[in-house]
């Protein structure tokens, strides 16, 4: 194996870091001897792991110094001399310096693990929201196809007579038509063209029956059904009629507001 291979194969990393056999340090020991390159190198290694523990390093507080020399100086605080070759220092500050390096991966390899959970966790919360935005519309769409469905069945069904309401003097331009089935009494209104009222007043649907005005029921003109189902009746309508009143309906007719009336 040539020195260039040798020295970029990582073990005079793992030299320098204290972390080969002994076999191993002494063949890492000769080749040093042998070839400069190599010795150059590992000093190169140490000198960078050296400066990287100093810069990463954080300054004691300022009063640590007087702390440590009372807390040395007392005669209470027993004294232990610890003797270290210089090969020991060295392998200690190599060690503090893999240890700084470790944390620092560890602590990008987290950040970088929480940031694509984040990014993760928006997503899925996105794809829920849509999700739920796609039920509710169609959720609405089934039900405006439903009454659809059901208002087509009722215009088609021959039980139910179809009285047009033309506009009264009051309004030319209103329409509206009733669907009565006088077997069932069920009372459904179409409207046509109503104009808007104001909030404190209503439209009232009434239904001629011998003479006298029946209440069907009140209604709005903003209604988003095709058929609104009003009050059943009794048999025997001569005409319906369409009148405004006050907010909630009133127990006879104000015919002078008449909207709209159609004869049976």
């Amino acid at each position: 194996m040539s020195s260039e291979e040798y020295i970029s194969s990582g073990i005079l990393e793992s030299y320098v870091l204290d972390q080969l056999s002994g076999a191993e340090r002494s063949e890492v020991e000769k080749k040093a001897r042998e070839h400069p390159e190599v010795r150059e190198e590992i000093v190169r290694i140490e000198l960078s792991i050296e400066a990287l523990a100093f810069g990463t390093a954080v300054a004691p507080p300022s009063d640590a110094r007087d702390k440590i020399v009372s807390a040395v100086s007392s005669p209470e605080t027993p004294v232990v001399s610890i003797s270290r070759s210089k090969s020991e220092s060295l392998s200690l500050k190599y060690a503090a310096a893999a240890s700084v390096l470790i944390a620092l991966a560890s602590t990008i390899t987290a950040f970088d693990y929480w940031s694509k959970w984040k990014s993760a966790e928006g997503r899925l919360s996105d794809l829920i929201a849509q999700n739920q935005q796609f039920a509710d519309n169609y959720n609405t769409v089934n039900l405006q196809l439903n009454d659809i469905q059901d208002a087509v069945a009722i215009m088609n069904n021959s039980a139910f007579s179809r009285i047009v309401m033309n506009g009264t003097d009051n309004s030319p331009g209103a329409l509206a038509t009733i669907y009565w089935n006088e077997n069932t009494q069920d009372v459904y209104l179409s409207i046509q063209e109503l104009k808007e009222l104001s909030e404190n007043q209503q439209y009232q649907l009434w239904a001629i029956i011998d003479g006298k005005p029946v209440d069907a029921g009140v209604f709005d003109a903003g209604s988003s059904s095709l058929l609104v189902q009003m009050k059943s009746i009794g048999t025997g309508a001569a005409a319906f009629a369409v009148t405004i009143e006050p907010k909630g309906g009133s127990e006879n007719p104000s015919l002078e507001t008449m909207q709209v009336l159609g004869n049976v």
